[in-house]
């Protein structure tokens, strides 16, 4: 490869999985920003719902100084309130839509260029209705996102029986939905996570190639699935390499690979590949960054 890894991608990270002390919109936000901000290996960053008034607008000010491409993430605002988008009970649909416009409006304080969220839960029955419901509720919020600015909509994928158990789901399904959103938004897309794949039953190659002209983020991480009783196992991101874990260096170098094959990233792109990882029990957020940047640097160096 030519050139730097900087010149094919933005490399950013999930800050409230980095640290997940900050994930409930308290804590050390600013302080774990700062750190991400003044390491240069990063250009973009994910952030959530900041509660404090004053922490936003300085957190809105560092992100903005330190010239940083900034994602918000209402995934856990969504999950942390039990928000289904694509619930058969209307006034809960309704509930969840006005969670994620909140979140709209927060990213719209924080500078935000890029929004992600989640489907409901896979409904036991009538999977076409919950679709259509789903679809009528993205079509809302992005409208909503549309009429304050230009803000852009990621659905992201999860699993659809191990953890989360979300109707989106399978990568072909997500698809159709965008299809859909698309009619009205062109900007809508797919965000796909290298930590999700497992857990979805598809490869690097089947779930990339089948999104790839709807896709425009991309998380990387690992997961745990082999043992129920592991305090890693289903969607916790550990680190990459954790002891049962499904990814590690190998499975990063095909995931790039599949990036560099679709066109996600390649020389003079811009787009963004975050860091989704999360410490186990008593790791040190610190240790578990670094250790992802050394590991995405190795695989690498394989391409």
């Amino acid at each position: 490869m030519r050139g730097t890894i900087h010149d094919y991608m933005q490399i950013g990270i999930v800050h409230f999985m980095a640290y997940p002390q900050t994930m409930a919109g308290d804590g050390p936000i600013a302080e774990t920003i700062h750190k991400i901000i003044t390491d240069d290996f990063f250009s973009a960053i994910e952030i959530t719902q900041v509660n404090d008034p004053k922490q936003r607008k300085l957190a809105a000010r560092m992100l903005e100084s330190g010239r940083m491409t900034v994602g918000f993430g209402a995934q856990p605002v969504l999950l942390r309130n039990k928000g289904d988008l694509n619930s058969f009970d209307e006034e809960k649909r309704r509930s969840a839509i006005e969670l994620v416009k909140g979140a709209i409006d927060q990213a719209y304080e924080m500078n935000a260029g890029k929004l992600g969220l989640l489907s409901g839960p896979k409904p036991s029955q009538n999977e076409e209705k919950a679709v259509q419901l789903l679809v009528d509720s993205l079509n809302e919020l992005a409208r909503y996102a549309r009429s304050k600015g230009d803000l852009v909509l990621s659905l992201e994928t999860f699993d659809d029986e191990t953890d989360k158990k979300c109707l989106i789901g399978p990568n072909r399904l997500a698809v159709e939905v965008a299809q859909e959103v698309r009619k009205n938004d062109p900007t809508f897309g797919l965000m796909l996570d290298l930590s999700h794949l497992p857990m979805q039953r598809e490869s690097s190659r089947d779930a990339l190639f089948t999104a790839r002209d709807y896709m425009n983020h991309a998380h990387i991480g690992n997961c745990c699935v082999k043992d129920p009783s592991d305090p890693a196992f289903g969607d916790t991101h550990p680190r990459f390499g954790y002891p049962g874990g499904e990814n590690d260096i190998d499975e990063l170098v095909e995931y790039l690979k599949v990036l560099l094959d679709i066109g996600y990233i390649g020389e003079g792109s811009s787009n963004v590949v975050a860091f989704e990882v999360k410490p186990v029990g008593d790791e040190s957020p610190d240790i578990v960054v670094a250790q992802s940047k050394r590991t995405l640097m190795q695989a690498w160096k394989k391409l």
